[in-house]
């Protein structure tokens, strides 16, 4: 961001795309392979196709309902405050379920680069969990900038593996070409999922640009060109290149292809950055989410206690216990790491559907059909999350039932007091 607030197209842009890259990139796309073989590749398509009409919708809600606070306000603009407090809980799911599975991918990249093995993977993950935990507890983050920097780097570092790697090996290991059969792909779009969310994100910094209606659209244009053109070559490096190995460290093995070990324990030293700067994003923000929900009755309001401070280190404490006993739960194989990333995504999947559903009440012409296709494709998506809708659905009743406890509650003092006097 410029001096006094202008943000330019290509700034944007670049913000754009270190909104949507980052560590899900380390394993997701060789997840998506795994599960539906060769024809993930159209499962790749099919979120490419569904990013247009997103992108278009968020931009459009950036510039005609400028509004901070970000997806949960242009629901609770949609369908109220009730509605909005549903959304955040969803991505307090989200980034709990998230962080664990985020950490131990790290983790599994650093294990490789020393030659050990899950029980290291596990010890790492819960150091980079907690280091993260503690720095925001004495309120020390990562600058927004540095993130960015990261997210620049790893794009410039898979452009060229992919580039490297591609021309030799392109036509292999595309037969069988559906091994797990057409269903297969749907599963593939609902992991691969956690790699599109971010579109929303730029939406509330369309007062940054100085004429935010012609700037801010060629911004998600140009981060829209870029991500295509990675997103597509990543994926037919994956199949072609990764597939079948089953590996915890893909993107180390497409790599390596190209730059031989170095370029192989250089990711991993990425890897490790990359996790603890997303971390690090997401539990300071989710912090302050999570306080602000308690003292709307949310959550339990022994959470907004010290909502006063940068970072709240009330809901880090309960981040901590849940993600140290996700993260042990993983390394006793109770779940998985594929479990886990597809509950978190079917959380993101809830957000969205909710936030496109209230884009269409409150968005007028081309734009409400905009917003309208992508709400029926991302319940398309939706559909194949299948059993780990639970997951949302069961965040959804908890919050809820906080609301109506606290609502409860507010009346019954409310009477007291009218009887005291």
């Amino acid at each position: 961001m410029r001096e006094g607030g202008a943000l330019s197209v290509w700034r944007g842009a670049a913000l754009y795309v270190g909104a949507l890259i980052g560590p899900g990139l380390l394993l997701v796309p060789a997840l998506a392979a795994q599960a539906a073989g060769p024809a993930s590749i159209l499962a790749w398509a099919a979120l490419l196709v569904l990013s247009a009409p997103l992108a278009i919708t968020f931009a459009a809600l950036g510039v005609k309902h400028p509004v901070s606070g970000g997806v949960a306000a242009y629901v609770r603009e949609g369908f109220g405050e009730g509605a909005a407090a549903v959304t955040g809980a969803w991505f307090m799911t989200a980034v709990v379920l998230g962080g664990p599975a985020v950490s131990l991918i790290g983790g599994y990249y650093v294990a490789d680069l020393t030659g050990s093995g899950a029980t290291v993977a596990v010890g790492v993950g819960l150091a980079m969990f907690f280091a993260v935990l503690i720095a925001n507890a004495f309120g020390l983050r990562f600058s927004s900038g540095f993130q960015l920097g990261l997210s620049a780097v790893l794009v410039v570092v898979i452009a060229v593996a992919v580039g490297v790697a591609l021309p030799s090996r392109a036509g292999d290991n595309w037969t069988p070409f559906a091994p797990h059969g057409w269903w297969a792909v749907g599963s593939a779009a609902n992991i691969l999922m956690w790699l599109f969310i971010g579109w929303e994100a730029m939406a509330q910094l369309a007062g940054e640009f100085p004429r935010p209606a012609t700037q801010l659209p060629r911004a998600m244009g140009l981060a829209f060109g870029v991500i295509a053109t990675l997103y597509v070559g990543l994926a037919v490096a994956t199949i072609t290149v990764t597939a079948g190995a089953g590996s915890k460290v893909p993107l180390a093995d497409l790599i390596a292809v190209g730059f031989g070990s170095a370029g192989r324990d250089a990711t991993a030293v990425l890897a490790v950055a990359l996790t603890m700067g997303t971390m690090n994003v997401y539990m300071s923000g989710s912090a302050r989410l999570a306080a602000a929900l308690a003292q709307q009755g949310s959550l339990p309001r022994w959470l907004g206690g010290d909502a006063h401070r940068s970072v709240p280190r009330r809901p880090l404490s309960v981040l901590a216990i849940l993600g140290t006993g996700l993260l042990v739960a993983l390394a006793a194989g109770i779940s998985s790491t594929a479990d886990l990333i597809r509950a978190t995504s079917a959380c993101f999947i809830a957000v969205y559907v909710l936030a496109l559903a209230s884009a269409v009440r409150i968005l007028r012409g081309r734009l409400r059909a905009a917003a309208a296709i992508a709400l029926g494709l991302v319940t398309v998506v939706a559909f194949f999350s299948s059993g780990f809708l639970l997951v949302p659905a069961a965040a959804a009743l908890l919050s809820v039932g906080f609301r109506r406890l606290a609502t409860r509650s507010r009346s019954i003092i409310r009477s007291g007091q009218l009887q005291a006097r």
